[in-house]
């Protein structure tokens, strides 16, 4: 026997969340679901065929009231199949606040609106009356439109399924749904209810799953502009973008958020497309030009499409124009307007009064000095766990390299600047920064650049007879005194001409210069240990040959031999003398293997923050401790896992005294005159090093409170550096990538997810000077660990480390992300702020010419002549006509600005 159940839907609304702009997306309502089993009776009347008696007040939106009498007529099984949950559904609700369309800036908008002006599918007038029919008559007009006609027969069998995608019940069985999940209507009413016929059982909602509305925040909640509605979709079966218009005759009731509806907007997508050309995106630039009710209304009185073309193009005009040219009634909701940094020229008066800069510094930092000993130490939040580890960071990442120069130093100077010296001026330069820098998340350290000026001044030393000591020092005065002169004049006012592209250009510079340093380190292993064996012994094989001699020759011969005509070069002489301990490949081969596993463990552990292992507080330590355990670990690796090979390892010869005066008096003035030459072209180098990353660890995404001080830090570098000069340790200033990788490691990040990209902002910063003061401790203590055990980590450790600091530096860079976009998808492109601004084309033109001014940089900064690599500060400062010259002839200078801003 058969059984009628009563199923009685409410769609209510969900409560409205206050919302300061305008600028809405909705997907669907809420769904309550209530069984009357007491209405359970046999209707035999019924027959075979159910019919649904409804009361509706909308078929789409939010905020829905939706009645739906159900009385079905169902075999017994099948009733007790719909009892099971009560025939209720879920219905997901989804809302999500749109940043209204910036005409001025997003170049998207007007491609957008170009493009349907172009192919223009608009409706005046339209008659019908439901939803349901207004949608399919604007389907049908993109169908027969003349750009459609290659497409038009696959675009009519898609109709029925693009008029499913547009509703929610899109996603229910099919034997939940009518045919292609659209209810069929049935031309009677019954008690003055619009009654439904659904073959199967009621389990579907028909409302609208994606749509854009106007809303204005007042005191009493959200009040909707219910005269217009934008519908977008996304489907697989489309090809391109479509965009139609519908004018309705009259104004429609379709709930109660569009109770007057006039305006119908309909954008369809491919899933697949750029971030800025989805539907989302198309949709809001015609819903931004609709928010504008005086638009609306000019609209409603246009005759033609040419006239309703018009009005669109003047509307864009309108949202075109600057702030104070805006329509009042739209200027209230531009909420969202990047502000970028003017620029103003420099003048003299900006350099004076003297010392005017180191003064405000003083006035700016001064007062929150002791916050940065107790900051994250007492109080609620406290950071002591995150201290720790990124001291520790530190202390590895400063340690190395310093090691890795030293050695370098060490082999340049013939042992005048060591490996301790080089370990005991970190650390005294260091701890004195730490303590009375402005800026004390700015890390110090000794470069390759700064090595190779060394190697100069070794170099002329040797050639002129010079004492080596006394004119270091004296070069190093010479730069001191010039670096103090330009923070007394504010010189570092000149380094707010550098654009964020050329900071960028510089600091992938600089990366790639740890790369080059790494396999550089690698090949001369390779020359030593891997090719110089078979290199002697092929020699061995062809002389023997060509002199006729066998095995009978003797002894003291083949001594003689090897000695004279197989003489090795220098860097393999230990390869002749040590044949046995030297000259086996599997030194190359592990090396290798140690280098790229260095890299490998250090860089996953650093992603293992973003891993779903563990707990997330171990998850951050072991992020924040990846450099210290990768060197650890593969250190131990080489000592106790491969004992019978031999590994490469960095030189030390023990210093006489750390602390003795070069002999100032002993100076020709003609070698005075050559010392300030280099020590002016030295302090260009310190100048545009020091304030260039300062500026980049003062970055605005990384939210740093306290101020900046630039004058005061550079006289502060000049001070220091002139007592490394005069004890004969090597010269320090900001490290490149140290000091981002310090405000990173320190730094509270979130994830957040932008139109289905993922990307990771700093909420904020712990600015302390107890991570540099403790790694700068720690760093003097390793004199205490000369030679071992510090000796026990070989020289591949080291490159290992340059790659990882090369490749973690490379995250942020914007030349670098936007270099990877010629190999992406434009489906992949992020949407950040120059892809929505700037069109692709003068995007890749930008990005190239950045190319051109980095192996610019490349053919100095590395050539193999020292003398082209000391200009190379010069270089560094033509950059500025480049970028305000040069670049603004070939790309517009808006789009410059916008691929210059910071978000």
């Amino acid at each position: 026997m058969a059984r009628a159940t009563r199923h009685v839907f409410h769609l209510q609304p969900c409560e409205n969340s206050s919302m300061s702009h305008c600028g809405y997306s909705e997907d669907a309502g809420c769904l309550k679901c209530d069984k009357d089993d007491a209405s359970e009776t046999h209707e035999d009347s019924l027959g075979e065929e159910a019919f649904d008696t409804i009361n509706s007040s909308i078929v789409s939106g939010e905020s829905i009231r939706f009645l739906v009498n159900v009385n079905l007529e169902v075999q017994p099984a099948q009733a007790v199949e719909s009892e099971l949950p009560g025939g209720c559904g879920l219905l997901h609700t989804s809302r999500k606040y749109l940043k209204l369309k910036n005409f001025e800036e997003e170049i998207r908008a007007h491609r957008d609106l170009d493009g349907f002006l172009d192919q223009a599918s608009i409706i005046l007038n339209e008659t019908a009356t439901s939803l349901d029919d207004v949608l399919r008559a604007m389907l049908l007009r993109l169908v027969h439109r003349p750009s459609n006609l290659e497409h038009k027969y696959k675009l009519h069998c898609n109709l029925e399924h693009l008029m499913a995608v547009l509703f929610t019940d899109a996603e229910t069985p099919t034997e939940g749904r009518g045919k292609a999940c659209l209810p069929s209507w049935v031309g009677r009413s019954r008690r003055g209810q619009l009654t439904f016929l659904f073959p199967f059982t009621v389990s579907s909602v028909h409302l609208l799953a994606d749509t854009i509305q106007g809303v204005t925040a007042t005191v009493t909640g959200v009040q909707y502009q219910q005269s217009w509605l934008c519908i977008i979709c996304t489907s697989k079966s489309l090809i391109k973008r479509e965009v139609c218009i519908s004018r309705l005759l009259r104004p429609q009731n379709w709930g109660e958020n569009c109770c007057e509806v006039r305006f119908v907007i309909l954008v369809l997508a491919p899933p697949k497309t750029k971030s800025t050309k989805t539907a989302t995106e198309v949709g809001r630039t015609f819903a931004t030009m609709f928010l504008d009710i005086n638009f609306r209304q000019k609209l409603l009185k246009t005759r033609t499409e040419e006239e309703f073309k018009e009005a669109l193009v003047y509307q864009r005009q309108l949202l075109t124009m600057t702030d104070q040219g805006l329509n009042p009634s739209i200027k209230y909701s531009i909420s969202s307007i990047c502000i970028q940094k003017s620029h103003q020229l420099l003048q003299h008066k900006n350099f004076f009064p003297v010392a005017k800069g180191i003064r405000e510094d003083f006035a700016r930092r001064f007062p929150v000095y002791s916050l940065d000993f107790t900051d994250g130490i007492i109080g609620k939040n406290k950071a002591v766990g995150k201290y720790i580890t990124t001291t520790l960071f530190l202390y590895f990442a400063c340690l190395l390299p310093t090691i890795a120069f030293g050695s370098l130093n060490d082999e340049n100077t013939d042992g005048a600047i060591d490996v301790q010296k080089t370990i005991a001026g970190q650390s005294i330069g260091g701890f004195l920064y730490a303590l009375f820098s402005g800026q004390p998340l700015v890390v110090l350290l000794t470069t390759a650049p700064l090595a190779l000026y060394t190697h100069v001044i070794r170099g002329i030393c040797d050639d002129y007879n010079l004492d080596f000591n006394t004119f270091y020092a004296c070069t190093g005065l010479w730069n001191s005194f010039f670096l103090a002169f330009y923070a007394f004049f504010n010189f570092s006012l000149i380094m707010s001409l550098f654009k964020r592209s050329t900071e960028e250009i510089i600091a992938l510079f600089i990366s790639m210069t740890f790369v080059l340093d790494a396999v550089k380190g690698m090949v001369k292993i390779f020359q030593k240990y891997y090719f110089g064996s078979r290199i002697i012994n092929t020699e061995h094989i062809s002389v023997l040959s060509l002199l006729g001699l066998g095995t009978s020759l003797n002894t003291s011969f083949h001594t003689a031999l090897n000695t004279s005509v197989l003489a090795s070069p220098p860097e393999l002489d230990s390869v002749s003398n040590h044949t046995h301990e030297h000259t086996s490949r599997e030194t190359a081969m592990l090396s290798l293997f140690i280098m790229l596993g260095t890299l490998w463990l250090s860089y996953t552990l650093y992603q293992f923050k973003k891993s779903p292992y563990l707990h997330p507080y171990m998850r951050e330590i072991l992020s924040d401790c990846a450099l210290p355990i990768s060197v650890l670990t593969f250190s131990l690796i080489c000592c106790y896992g491969f004992r019978e090979i031999k590994m490469s390892k960095f030189r030390y010869n023990s210093s006489e005294s750390l602390f003795k005066i070069a002999e100032m008096q002993s100076l020709s003035l003609g070698a005075i005159g050559s010392a300030m030459g280099l020590g002016f072209l030295l302090s260009m180098l310190f100048f545009i090093e020091q304030n260039l990353v300062a500026a980049l660890a003062n970055a605005p995404e990384n939210r740093l409170v306290k101020g900046t001080a630039y004058h005061w830090d550079l006289l502060l570098i000049a001070i220091i550096n002139m007592g490394l000069s005069l004890f004969g340790m090597p010269w320090i200033h900001a490290a490149y990538p140290h000091s981002p990788l310090h405000v990173r490691a320190l730094a509270v990040v979130e994830e957040r997810v932008e139109n289905g990209h993922i990307y990771e902002t700093i909420v904020n910063v712990w600015e302390t000077r107890l991570t540099t003061l403790g790694a700068s401790i720690l760093v003097g203590f390793s004199l205490l660990l000369l030679p071992n055990p510090l000796q026990w980590i070989p020289k591949p450790v080291l490159y290992g480390l340059f790659l990882y600091i090369a490749l973690t530096s490379i995250d942020a860079n914007q030349l670098f992300e936007r270099m990877a976009l010629l190999l992406k998808d434009q489906a992949s492109y992020p949407p950040t702020h120059y892809i929505r601004r700037v069109p692709q084309r003068k995007i890749h033109y930008f990005t190239g010419l950045q190319v051109l001014q980095l192996l610019l940089l490349c053919a100095f900064g590395m050539s193999p002549v020292p003398y082209m690599k000391m200009i190379f500060p010069l270089i560094m400062m033509a950059m500025i006509p480049i970028r305000y010259k040069l670049l603004p002839r070939i790309i517009e200078a808006k789009y410059l600005d916008a691929m210059d801003a910071e978000h």
